[in-house]
């Protein structure tokens, strides 16, 4: 408590501090606006957006991938099973979903996916980047869910490898910030050849930072939706009558 009290009263200082200093609401005076879009033309970016998360304030974006990666992990340690909770397999109860569902549910899938790598690659030169990709990926996969079938979305979103690419997706990031460091002296500086303005390789270290963001995204998200699954279709806290998840996942929570 002491140390959470002493972290507040650090916060509020700075608050206060920067808030003294801040420029009128509603007044003409733009400074962000007037620098990040001319130093994002600079290096080559078009899309401003990436620009500011990827190399002006990347070690911004660092933070805030730290962030998922701390929900994720705490997620999934709230989530272990109590000393109360058991695992029982339940008799599978036949799903009750629509044909029309179903077949949506499979047709958007591969398109969904599509969709995300698309946003992931572009974010440099278009709307979108490694954070809004990320999500369509993790979310993309789960139309298998919503068609009915659970153990095929099981068969596709392997456990393990969505846990290795978080790590590999933050370690991605951080290891191009050390590149950076070593070869300018300052952490994820951008120090790849920069390419021509709208061209798909351009921006520098952005695209690729955008990618490893995306990996952890995706993986990240997918992670934690597999971790509220397994707590509401596998736990049950007492024996009940047996009955399935609805799903066709064979498995049952207690409310």
């Amino acid at each position: 408590m002491l140390v959470c009290l002493a972290g507040v009263a650090g916060i509020a200082v700075l608050v206060v501090l920067s808030s003294v200093h801040m420029p009128q609401f509603g007044g003409s005076d733009h400074p962000y606006r007037d620098r990040a879009v001319p130093a994002a033309a600079q290096r080559q970016t078009a899309n401003v957006i990436s620009a500011v998360n990827f190399d002006q304030r990347a070690l911004d974006t660092l933070g805030e991938e730290s962030i998922l990666l701390a929900s994720v992990v705490g997620a999934a340690v709230l989530l272990r099973p109590g000393k109360k909770e058991r695992e029982q397999q339940a008799r599978p109860r036949p799903g009750r979903v629509l044909e029309s569902t179903k077949l949506a549910g499979y047709v958007l899938l591969p398109l969904t996916l599509v969709l995300g790598v698309d946003i992931v690659a572009h974010g440099g030169i278009t709307p979108g980047g490694g954070f809004q990709g990320g999500v369509v990926l993790a979310t993309g996969l789960h139309l298998t869910y919503v068609s009915g079938n659970f153990s095929a979305l099981e068969r596709i979103r392997p456990f393990a490898v969505f846990e290795q690419g978080e790590v590999l997706g933050a370690a991605g990031f951080v290891g191009l910030g050390l590149a950076g460091l070593a070869a300018t002296s300052a952490f994820l500086a951008n120090t790849l050849p920069l390419g021509h303005l709208g061209a798909l390789v351009s921006g520098g270290t952005v695209q690729l930072l955008s990618a490893a963001v995306g990996v952890e995204v995706a993986s990240g998200v997918t992670v934690m939706l597999a971790q509220f699954f397994e707590q509401a279709l596998v736990i049950r806290r007492d024996s009940g009558d047996g009955g399935g998840a609805g799903q066709g996942a064979g498995t049952e929570a207690s409310a």
